[in-house]
């Protein structure tokens, strides 16, 4: 920590933006593994919508670029989801510098676990949320109405959704590491709860869409990952004894 505190600002930039041109390689890798299954993927991201249309409803697209850019979008969005062990990797060794040794002996299972509940949300998102709330929004046709979804709109709200997803998954592990680093503590996670339940439902609100159901599917998880996040806390956050330990050592 005293040796960090030394380093010179500049320092820190510039590994930053090796880390950074580190992730954007990753992600450049993805995109062209994926390119070449560009249709299989729109095909799988599709699905959801697909599963709740009306037998001969197909997706279109309305302007002459547009499938081509949507599935290069596609191809990209993939290539981030392949690149995320990379990136959290990349994230967590930028930010290992100013913990204490005991405490990077944690950072390979909490990259792990980054990776995990990422994906845990958006396949949470993809497998439990979509089939809902396209539903929802293809319920109002009817014989005078019919939906007419474009492929860049249907990509840009899906994408927007399972990014949305996959980092509110990853609440338990920001709340233990803040409260490993004494930020937060146990008792103030179970006085604020009542305030941290509204919170859940006001963001379910904005990132789901407008029906009951599949705002309760969002907050209910993140009731359940609030709670699995007071355990963690409980288990990993400083203690007072280990809190002054480090305040003497300052």
């Amino acid at each position: 920590m005293d040796e960090q505190e030394k380093i010179p600002f500049t320092e820190h930039l510039e590994e930053l933006r090796k880390r950074l041109i580190v992730c954007f390689i990753a992600v450049g890798i993805g995109f062209v593994l994926s390119y070449g299954f560009k249709e299989k993927l729109f095909q799988i991201l599709t699905r959801p919508l697909i599963s709740v249309m009306q037998t001969g409803d197909k997706l279109i697209f309305t302007g002459l670029p547009e499938a081509f850019f949507t599935y290069l979008k596609v191809a990209f969005l993939s290539g981030i989801i392949l690149a995320t062990p990379v990136i959290f990797y990349q994230f967590w060794m930028f930010v290992a510098p100013g913990l204490y040794e005991k405490e990077k002996r944690h950072l390979i299972p909490i990259i792990f676990l980054s990776t995990f509940f990422f994906v845990g949300g958006a396949f949470f998102g993809y497998f439990i949320v979509f089939p809902y709330g396209f539903k929802f929004f293809l319920g109002f046709a009817s014989e005078i109405i019919r939906p007419l979804p474009s492929m860049r709109e249907y990509l840009s709200f899906a994408s927007k959704l399972l990014f949305a997803f996959g980092i509110v998954f990853e609440l338990p592990l920001i709340i233990t590491f803040l409260a490993r680093l004494g930020m937060v503590s146990v008792s103030f996670l179970k006085k604020n709860r009542k305030y941290a339940l509204l919170l859940f439902f006001i963001g379910a609100a904005i990132f789901t869409p407008p029906d009951v159901v599949t705002q309760v599917m969002m907050a209910l998880p993140l009731i359940l990952l609030y709670e699995v996040s007071i355990v963690g806390a409980r288990i990993f956050g400083k203690k007072n004894s280990e809190a002054d330990n480090n305040n003497d050592k300052k």
